[in-house]
């Protein structure tokens, strides 16, 4: 009997399909992954860096292509180039999701990377608005990593590690977010600012912001070579249905495609398809939550450097491209440190949704204290400076790092890239929103300094605050079902 039942009680792997050897791995092995965790961890990196690089440069170089015609109008102007990447990602995030459950996550990854690599070097050439806007809309449409990588780290580990790899998605991300911007203050305008290495006659003179995106393309290069590497974890079994078409291919990633066989090889730790996935209410309730949160995330990546830069006239703190990068790059190591540290036990103690809900609050009161730091001085501004924007941060990646675990515990393997690709195209549209809203009100803000309600900044981190706050009440049942 022992050898009848024994063949029922095993998975059945498949010789040639890489989601089968992956499975077979893990089955074997019960440990962590490292190896594949770190080149995860650096491939959302090359995602998440060029998003954001822009960002302490961008007020300088809107004014150096001379497309405002006032200081006020510099924020507007710059909302767009902002907007332009998260509007060509929303519109391909789906179709970069499907492709991702058709044909394995492994192509999708690369082909991002070397969109990253192409593009955002181009980026860092422009020598006009409209070229920047296009070369960063180019570089959202075929950077699709953000995704599969998601859907990735979740299937390559056993069940027991998948939040452990939800969480080096999240703080890679975050930290990209935050570590992106302090090495576009850093070495933007390298003439100006290392005189002694980059002489006034330099190519690096001619294209001031060129040097910070061609250090991130460097990166991207770098880990792009490494790839071949990286194993495939889609199940691949071989089986074609006649007839097939890219119509039924697509409603087959939305309704349960069974391109991936054979239900012992999936997870079952992650609740069973629920059908039509805008129909999967705790997947599509933490997509919008998430929409929310993104959408203030990137209104403050947008607006902080903004605001920052402005002079003390109009509320804000004077510094440099440089001064706004050293106070990003301290950021940036916090998280890594939170991440590593400090969530984890949280989680294990409270719950990834409570934590986030915490988290929110906390968050509000540190943006209301933002304007007042503009009648701080010295190393006073700065020590409080460093500890806003490090809670800030920190407490924004416990937020999105609860909502990710949420989305991918909501569907089965064969739906995770749809399912982050509509999580993406969602996320990309509320971000596309706001820098260009972001700057918007930047710009309508320094003009009414001296309004009685709400003078100036106050106004922008007050909006920011909203935005949050409702964020924050639809973490609360019945909205978030988990």
């Amino acid at each position: 009997m022992a050898e009848i039942n024994e063949p029922l009680l095993k998975p059945v792997y498949y010789e040639n399909c890489p989601g089968c050897k992956v499975d077979q791995w893990n089955e074997e092995n019960h440990r962590i992954p490292y190896m594949v965790f770190i080149h995860v961890w650096f491939v959302t990196l090359c995602a998440a860096l060029p998003i954001s690089v822009l960002f302490p440069f961008l007020y300088f170089m809107i004014r150096d292509l001379h497309v405002a015609k006032r200081v006020e109008d510099i924020g507007y102007y710059a909302g767009f180039v902002g907007s332009s990447f998260m509007l060509g990602r929303a519109l391909t995030s789906v179709f970069w999701g499907i492709i991702s459950d058709r044909y394995g996550r492994k192509p999708v990854i690369v082909i991002g990377i070397v969109a990253v690599i192409v593009f955002n070097t181009l980026f860092g050439l422009s020598t006009s608005y409209w070229i920047a806007i296009v070369t960063r809309f180019l570089l959202g449409s075929l950077n699709g990593l953000l995704g599969p990588i998601k859907a990735y780290c979740v299937e390559v580990c056993r069940p027991e590690y998948q939040a452990v790899g939800i969480s080096i998605v999240s703080t890679s991300w975050g930290m990209g977010l935050v570590v992106g911007p302090s090495i576009g203050g850093l070495l933007a305008q390298p003439a100006e600012k290392f005189p002694n290495i980059f002489s006034s006659n330099s190519f690096f003179r001619r294209f001031p912001y060129f040097l910070p995106c061609l250090s991130i393309s460097l990166f991207a290069a770098i880990v792009l070579l490494t790839c071949p590497w990286l194993p495939e974890t889609l199940h691949m079994h071989g089986e074609k249905k006649p007839g097939s078409t890219a119509t039924k291919d697509l409603e087959g990633s939305f309704h349960g495609s069974d391109i991936m066989a054979n239900e012992e090889n999936i997870d079952k730790s992650v609740p069973s398809s629920k059908g039509n996935l805008f129909m999967n209410w705790p997947l599509m309730s933490s997509i919008i939550v998430y929409c929310v949160f993104s959408l203030h995330d990137m209104a403050y990546t947008e607006i902080f450097p903004l605001w920052a830069e402005s002079g003390r006239a109009y509320g804000g703190l004077d510094f440099s491209s440089q001064d706004v990068g050293q106070v990003l790059a301290i950021s940036g190591f916090s998280l890594l440190l939170f991440q590593l540290f400090v969530y984890p036990p949280l989680q294990k103690l409270f719950g990834h949704v409570t934590v986030s809900r915490v988290a929110g609050g906390l968050a509000i009161i540190i943006t209301a204290a933002y304007p007042f730091l503009s009648k701080l001085y010295g190393f006073e501004l700065t020590m409080i400076l460093n500890v806003a924007s490090v809670l800030k941060n920190v407490l924004s990646l416990a937020i999105i790092t609860g909502l990710f675990i949420l989305q991918n515990n909501a569907v089965t393997q064969n739906q995770r890239g749809a399912a982050n690709g509509i999580s993406m195209t969602g996320q990309s549209i509320f971000k596309a929103i706001a820098p260009a809203a972001g700057g918007a009100i930047f710009s309508w803000a320094q003009k009414r300094r001296d309004s009685y309600f709400l003078p100036g900044d106050h106004m922008v981190f007050f909006i920011l605050n909203l935005v949050e706050f409702v964020g924050l009440l639809m973490t609360f049942k019945p909205f978030l079902a988990y």
